[in-house]
């Protein structure tokens, strides 16, 4: 019988995967990642993922499928690879996710890891999205989940032929209300547990002051720019904005502006109206070719870059270096440094990188 190590967040969709998983008659064992304690953020969390609660809910679960269940400490490396990631992004301007940075070096690299040496073969997740093998081929695919509203490939377009190998995700083949029926049929404690909202480490949405607590220092004001490069007010520090905002900004300028830019470097945000928002072409690093080998040629495919917007048809072209630029049919509204762009051919995720 095959072994599978279920990664259980405490939350609905995961609780559903492990009884998937035992009912396609995998041999399965629960685990929660502790990836970090309320008290060391300065934080009453709540809503998020990782916290005590869910363990003890996930572990509930596993108890009542007669799971074995352990919890792993994972707060050093999430420390550095996400919540470190984060703030440095941050401060050089760019926007970070940091749930694909979890994905990509703790549930898909570290438990991965751990999995393979306890002699599991594979582990199971709590996401929606696909995994399939071109028989032809032999190449592993990543595909969206059958519900396109709940769909989560945008995240997962950084695995590798090896972690797809050794990937099961049920949940692709369900709608999120299928899950909840399942999770309630079988008494689950978390049958209609609210999904987990915003960064798990940011629980009330506000990086500003989470990154001034985490770097324990105050961000600077700085000047807004129009685009002619002219001051028109005052911003409370240039972490605070991304591209594309319009609340919270407090400029009476008579019409509504919107950030266009940000010169870290300067102190600066450059404020315009939303026609100013958009864009034809972005450049992208650290590039990941998943369900296809890298091309040699331009690449028509469809795009998306942000989770759950609707990709948009466009042409890619490979460059040296793990960079690639893409070029779309239309403009593009708020392209954002250090968010992902992910390609996709129907349902099939070709790829993806971080834009530049």
């Amino acid at each position: 019988m095959k072994k599978a190590l279920i990664a259980m967040s405490g939350g609905v969709d995961s609780s559903v995967t492990a009884w998937l998983m035992q009912q396609a008659g995998y041999d399965c064992a629960g685990v929660t990642m502790r990836l970090y304690r309320s008290t060391d953020l300065g934080l009453a969390c709540h809503k998020t993922c990782c916290t005590e609660r869910d363990s003890e809910d996930a572990g509930d679960v596993a108890f009542r499928l007669g799971m074995p269940f352990e919890v792993l400490d994972y707060t050093p490396l999430f420390r550095e690879r996400v919540i470190e990631t984060f703030a440095r992004s941050y401060e050089q301007g760019l926007t970070p996710n940091p749930c694909i940075d979890c994905n990509r070096y703790l549930k898909f690299d570290a438990l991965l890891d751990y999995a393979i040496g306890q002699g599991y073969d594979c582990i199971a997740t709590g996401h929606y999205a696909r995994v399939t093998r071109d028989e032809a081929t032999g190449r592993w695919q990543l595909r969206k989940g059958k519900e396109e509203s709940k769909d989560q490939s945008y995240v997962l377009y950084m695995l590798t032929q090896q972690q797809l190998a050794h990937l099961c995700l049920p949940l692709g083949a369900y709608s999120k209300e299928e899950t909840r029926r399942i999770a309630e049929t079988q008494g689950f404690i978390n049958a209609r547990k609210h999904d987990s909202q915003d960064i798990c480490f940011i629980p009330d949405g506000d990086y500003g002051a989470f990154l001034e607590r985490w770097r324990g220092k105050t961000y600077p004001e700085g000047d807004y720019l129009n685009l002619a490069g002219e001051p028109v007010g005052r911003h409370r520090g240039a972490v605070r904005y991304t591209i594309g905002q319009r609340r919270g900004l407090n400029l009476p300028m008579g019409e509504r502006v919107y950030v266009c830019k940000k010169d870290m470097a300067a102190n600066t945000v450059t404020v315009g109206p939303e026609e100013a928002l958009y864009t034809k072409e972005l450049l992208a690093g650290r590039v990941n070719w998943l369900s296809i080998p890298e091309p040699e040629s331009p690449v028509r495919v469809t795009a998306r870059t942000r989770y759950h917007q609707q990709e948009r048809p466009a042409t890619v072209y490979p460059l040296p270096g793990k960079r690639m630029r893409v070029v779309f049919d239309d403009p593009q509204r708020a392209v954002t440094p250090g968010q992902a762009v992910v390609l996709y051919d129907g349902d099939l995720v070709l790829g993806g990188g971080t834009i530049l």
